[in-house]
């Protein structure tokens, strides 16, 4: 029962997939005198490859190769929603479920290592997932934009609090995040309002729609993106490079432009950026981002700026006592 309460007390999608897999372990080995029995997340990273990476009990995360039979299974399991029973031998099986994550849809399978001849056993097992999915609903509804589905401002304001304090505390390992960095984006529609007063609002809202959907496909599961109303969208990001993530938000940002919006036609994005430091605070860092979309949207929209590199070619200026700054 205290494992459950600790389940539903996480709200990030990796906290609650950790703390399942210890719930469930914890119960399927317990009073078990053989080998201890696993349990494991599998999630598909990249569809078209079939690449999939498997998180396990100590927050670990990484790429697995596997028997070719056990990645269908995975697959048809993530496919058809439904669980499935992988048997590795005429003694041993293990049971696949799918699980929904925080965005609301179904996007990794869970497989459960147990001992599933004990009727009690397995179901209790469902009960527990069955009180996992409900938690995740509760949460959807609560922190998900109700339109796109992307998280809404009132969770922005918990995953920059818990990014931030991750950096000034060091808890990510560093050989596991080598000259990672975190960057703050905001996205925002260009002349969204003259769509909204000729095609009526609720074409618009389609419009915001397919955008949030284009965002998803372009950003990878772990990035955090959030609508803040309006036609205006967030998201977090890591990556090496000031210039490694610019050529990322280019290539979303010519997605979004080569689109054919039903009855709209072409549709623009206009964004601004900034490396999130450590000692940083959330108003800073959305005030630097929000500068660099000011100066996109000023200079010819369907564009994409740094702070940063503003600052460093002279188009920005700020000015250090008052903490402002000048366009040029």
């Amino acid at each position: 029962m205290s494992k459950l309460v600790t389940l539903t007390k996480e709200r990030d999608d990796l906290s609650l997939q950790v703390a399942l897999i210890k719930t469930l372990t914890d119960f399927i080995n317990f009073n078990h005198n053989e080998s201890k029995r696993i349990v494991v997340i599998y999630h598909v990273s990249d569809l078209k490859k079939q690449s999939i990476t498997a998180l396990a009990e100590d927050s670990s995360s990484s790429s697995v190769d596997m028997p070719a039979d056990f990645k269908r299974a995975i697959l048809n399991c993530l496919h058809t929603g439904n669980p499935h029973t992988y048997r590795v031998d005429a003694q041993r099986a293990i049971k696949l479920h799918p699980i929904t994550g925080t965005m609301g849809h179904v996007d990794s399978v869970i497989a459960i290592d147990a001992d599933h001849t004990n009727e009690h056993l397995y179901n209790s097992v469902c009960m527990i997932l069955d009180i996992y999915q409900n938690f995740i609903l509760l949460n959807n509804e609560n922190e998900c934009d109700t339109l796109t589905g992307l998280l809404n401002r009132k969770t922005f304001d918990f995953k920059i609090n818990k990014i931030l304090a991750q950096m000034h505390s060091g808890s990510n390992r560093k050989e596991d995040k080598t000259n990672q960095k975190y960057f703050l984006a905001i996205f925002d529609i260009d002349h969204f309002k003259k769509i909204n007063d000729q095609f009526g609002h609720l074409i618009g809202d389609e419009v915001l729609l397919m955008f949030s959907q284009l965002m998803r496909q372009s950003f990878r599961e772990a990035d955090p993106l959030f609508r803040f109303g309006g036609e205006e969208f967030v998201g977090f990001f890591e990556c090496s490079s000031t210039v490694d993530i610019q050529n990322i938000f280019e290539r979303f940002k010519q997605k979004v432009a080569n689109f054919e919006f039903p009855q709209v036609g072409k549709v623009s994005v206009s964004a601004g950026f900034t490396e999130i430091s450590t000692f940083d605070t959330s108003s800073q860092i959305i005030d630097r981002a929000d500068t660099a979309l000011y100066y996109a949207k000023n200079n010819g929209r369907n564009r994409v700026d740094s702070y940063e590199l503003l600052i460093a070619n002279g188009s920005l200026q700020e000015n250090k006592k008052e903490g402002e700054i000048e366009l040029f």
